[in-house]
């Protein structure tokens, strides 16, 4: 009978790791002295859920599937792009994919079956990165673990959807990422860990989010055995240090050399690769993916907005220094670099052009 006894409670303890924390699965020996000791929610054990759209979280998701069981992705839906406005999927769902895991692109979350596609897939936590909608309540409340946040920044400075690029236009000189356990607010949960990252010279949203969606998946993987196990304590944020940041739309990269040079050229590299910097030249929508600024060139006092060209490169002036175009791209274009640009920009060197 104790035989019989200590094969249900193993059979039991195999099962109840898909669907309790290890806090809630007792540990022990059977009567007979048969080890029954249930598998802890570590690797494989754990059923995970991950929650991700862009590039930034193809990292988090590598590393997932390498140490959990991952028993689905939730992704954006396939969305038009490029010239041809052909549907493109989510790289998260290209990687999902390519593992075989099981896709669910919703359009919002907010439906009965979406919540009832989660319910299914019996997750113990939900993770999330760059995702790109607001979780409700009974998402936040499904897995046993709560769900679990990888964000590209050191909160609670940059809540909000576009943290690399804020830290980038806002001049900041150290960046990172936190790994925060979800509530009902947009950020504004307990932080788990965090890491920073230094903001070089010349990165730009694409080179510094390469860098923390790296970062974030490594610290990902550091923190979830210890948050499984119950041995990692959360922090409250600081409220009065917070500061925010909204979606950006492509109407955002335009240019206004009314602006400072060193904040335009902080722009360009928020901005790059998407939606890029821009400006209208004779009615033409130029893309600017690298700029630089030159503050002493020679040249007397002249209005922000007026033409210049610097050591054979297009230039314009701004109220504090001059924003060289290093690299650019005409609308219907390859990209090409500033002084190619000028060889077939007719009218660039016109009356309102300055040399230098």
């Amino acid at each position: 009978m104790r035989i019989v006894y200590a094969k249900i409670l193993h059979h039991f303890c195999k099962r109840a790791t898909h669907y309790f924390p290890t806090n809630m699965i007792a540990l022990g020996n059977s009567h007979d002295g048969a080890e029954t000791s249930c598998v802890k929610i570590t690797s494989m054990n754990t059923r995970v859920v991950f929650m991700g759209s862009p590039i930034f979280a193809v990292p988090a998701l590598q590393k997932l599937t390498e140490r959990f069981f991952v028993a689905g992705v939730v992704t954006q839906p396939d969305r038009p792009a490029g010239r041809g406005r052909v549907l493109m999927p989510p790289p998260i769902k290209t990687l999902a994919e390519q593992l075989g895991i099981p896709i669910y692109q919703p359009e919002s979350l907010r439906s009965a079956e979406a919540l009832l596609q989660l319910t299914d897939w019996h997750p113990d936590i939900i993770i999330v990165a760059a995702f790109g909608q607001i979780l409700q309540q009974a998402v936040l409340e499904l897995p046993q673990m709560g769900c679990l946040n990888i964000h590209g920044s050191l909160l609670p400075r940059w809540r909000g959807a576009s943290p690399v690029q804020a830290a980038l236009l806002a001049g900041d000189e150290e960046s990172g990422v936190t790994i925060m356990k979800m509530d009902a607010g947009v950020d504004t949960g307990a932080i788990l860990a965090a890491r920073s990252e230094s903001i070089r010279p010349n990165d730009t949203a694409e080179t510094l989010g390469e860098r923390l969606a790296e970062s974030g998946a490594a610290l990902l993987i550091e923190t979830l055995p210890e948050y499984l196990n119950g041995r990692l304590a959360a922090r409250q944020q600081e409220k009065a240090r917070a500061t925010y940041c909204s979606l950006i739309k492509k109407k955002d990269g335009l240019l206004d050399f009314s602006q400072p040079a060193d904040a335009l050229a902080r722009r360009v590299r928020a901005f790059n690769p998407w939606p890029s910097a821009w400006l209208l030249w004779n009615g033409q929508h130029i893309k600017i993916h690298f700029a630089h600024v030159v503050q002493d060139t020679g040249i007397a006092l002249v209005l922000p907005g007026t033409r210049g060209i610097i050591a054979g490169t297009p230039a314009i002036a701004t109220p504090s220094g001059w924003l060289v175009l290093d690299e650019v791209q005409p609308a219907g274009k390859k990209k090409m670099s500033g002084n190619v640009f000028l060889r077939g920009a007719r009218g660039w060197e016109g009356n309102n052009a300055l040399l230098a």
